[in-house]
C-alpha cells in the first residue's frame, strides 16, 4: 500500500509563485509515473502536469505550459510542482497521483494512488 501526501498549498495573489510537494510512503520499492491534477469548484478534475517513470519525461496541460514546472526530488518518490505567474483561474484543490503503468496518461482514472489534496487559492 502506498500513501501520498501533498503540501505547500495556500493563499497567494495574482502573479505570485507557489511550490507544491508530494511525498510517497509505505510499500514503495519502485519508481512511478507521478502527476498533478486539480479540481476547481464546479469543474471536473483535470490533468496539470506529469513526470514519467524511468525516463523522467515531463508533460503539461496547455493552460499551465511555460508557467509550471514538475520535477522529482532527491528523496525517493518525491515530486514538486513549481507554479509561477499564478492567476485566479489556477484556484483549485491540487492532487498528487501515482501509478506504475506505462504510458503516462492525462486520465485521472489511470492512476491508482492519490493524495488528500492541497488547496491553492489565487486572489486578484
Amino acid at each position: 500500500q502506498v500513501q501520498l501526501v501533498e503540501s505547500g498549498g495556500g493563499l497567494v495573489q495574482t502573479g505570485e509563485s507557489l511550490g507544491l510537494s508530494c511525498a510517497a510512503s509505505g510499500r514503495t520499492s519502485s519508481s512511478y509515473n507521478m502527476a498533478w491534477f486539480r479540481q476547481a469548484p464546479g469543474k471536473e478534475r483535470e490533468f496539470v502536469a506529469g513526470i514519467a517513470r524511468f525516463s523522467d519525461r515531463t508533460y503539461y496541460s496547455e493552460s499551465v505550459k511555460g508557467r509550471f514546472t514538475i520535477s522529482r526530488g532527491n528523496a525517493k518518490n518525491t515530486m514538486y510542482l513549481q507554479m509561477t505567474s499564478l492567476a485566479p483561474e489556477d484556484t483549485a484543490v491540487y492532487y498528487c497521483a501515482a501509478d506504475l503503468r506505462l504510458p503516462l496518461t492525462t486520465n485521472s482514472e489511470s492512476y491508482e494512488y492519490w493524495g488528500q489534496g492541497t488547496h491553492v487559492t489565487v486572489s486578484s
